[in-house]
């Protein structure tokens, strides 16, 4: 194991627990600033800290704080991520800009793949992927962590892709980037909040041993770059795609009213959402993060393993 790299500030927990060769998964922080309200945040974030302990790993979440990033965070690290309105969203383009100005940032998919990359992190838990937006053949909007995905040697555990999104598009750029796309347990491709989006699943395998083995075969075949393991929400938990593709689709027209665009269009249509369903696509977000928390420490468990 190669020293971590030395402009990350990196936990004493962590630190010992990639030295010896234990299962670290890294988690992101975006998920604690703008993708829920405090301090419900908070609390979720913690409560999926203490299911990947329970798990058998250690977790890492990563963040920019007085632009040092951080690779794992303690209490009052957390409290500030998900309570100052001050807090950066961080993609791959900001990570520079945060950390010459001392900011604060809350890292997203692409920006926490590539920081917990850089400590030897290889396994990462999230939400949901971003990827194409609706309308992209006229705006472009096409999110990093797709780019990301082909270049940054980490598996990235989410429940799909944001079901806000282009999903037909989104994996069609992944297929052209190489990613393998991996389901565990099902054909359907699942879309966040539903177990199925109406695609079917490019890959699929039905345990953490498996695809610890895939992740092992990639790189060891020279092959850069990450995979997108799919794990569709508990079905005592989903919304039904016909149910929540509704209120998506006026929380997206109501963005386009508005001319929301860029880094504010997702912030801004979960919380809608949210508002939408009667708080219903919160408790279903929740219950997806932690559903993916337990695969990902069951995949860092495998891939240690190995």
């Amino acid at each position: 194991m190669t020293a971590p790299h030395p402009m990350l500030a990196v936990t004493e927990e962590v630190r010992e627990a990639l030295a010896s060769g234990k299962p670290v998964v890294a988690l992101e922080s975006t998920i604690i600033s703008h993708g829920m309200p405090y301090p419900k945040n908070v609390q979720t974030a913690r409560e999926v800290e203490q299911i990947i302990r329970d798990g058998g790993a250690v977790p890492a979440t990563i963040a920019v704080l007085h632009g040092v990033p951080r690779i794992g965070l303690d209490d009052a690290e957390l409290d500030l991520l998900g309570s100052d309105e001050h807090v950066r969203k961080v993609s791959i383009r900001d990570l520079p800009y945060v950390v010459a100005r001392s900011e604060h940032g809350a890292t997203t998919v692409a920006s926490t793949m590539r920081l917990a990359a850089l400590a030897g992190i290889r396994v990462f838990v999230t939400g949901g992927l971003g990827g194409v937006h609706r309308g992209a053949e006229r705006s472009m909007d096409i999110s990093a962590d797709l780019t990301e995905l082909s270049l940054t040697n980490v598996a990235v555990v989410s429940a799909g892709v944001k079901s806000l999104l282009d999903i037909g598009r989104t994996l069609e750029v992944l297929e052209t980037l190489g990613v393998p796309v991996i389901t565990v347990g099902s054909d359907d491709f699942p879309s966040f909040y539903s177990r199925s989006s109406g695609f079917g699943s490019p890959l699929r395998m039905d345990g953490a041993d498996e695809v610890a083995r895939a992740m092992k075969a990639k790189w060891e075949l020279g092959l850069a770059g990450g995979l997108v393991i799919a794990n569709p929400i508990p079905e005592a938990e989903e919304i039904p795609e016909a149910e929540i593709g509704a209120l998506i689709a006026t929380a997206v027209a109501e963005a386009d009213a508005k001319g929301i665009t860029g880094a504010a269009i997702t912030p801004y249509l979960l919380g809608r959402i949210v508002e939408l369903s009667g708080g219903e696509s919160l408790r279903a977000n929740i219950a997806l993060v932690k559903n993916n928390a337990r695969l990902g420490a069951a995949i860092a468990t495998e891939f240690a393993g190995l």
